[in-house]
């Protein structure tokens, strides 16, 4: 965890939100993927800063890095 991400049953039924907020980082995530910048989804959720935008990418790359991956059968 850190401390742009939070993690509360109470909260979005417990899925990882942007501290503070009740955005999903999956909707951070999926703004990006889609091809925003970073910018565009500050623009679009005024609540966001560009910190926090980086802060779940950074939590992220840390879930996956120190996450076991089993490769994908073909």
């Amino acid at each position: 965890m850190n401390q742009f991400v939070q993690v509360d049953p109470r909260v979005c039924n417990g899925k990882p939100v942007v501290s503070g907020t009740r955005i999903p980082i999956t909707v951070v995530l999926d703004q990006l993927a889609d091809g925003n910048s970073i910018e565009d989804v500050v623009r679009k959720y005024p609540g966001l800063t560009r910190e926090q935008v980086v802060g779940v990418l950074q939590y992220c790359h840390s879930v996956i890095d120190h996450t076991e991956l089993e490769p994908l059968a073909a």
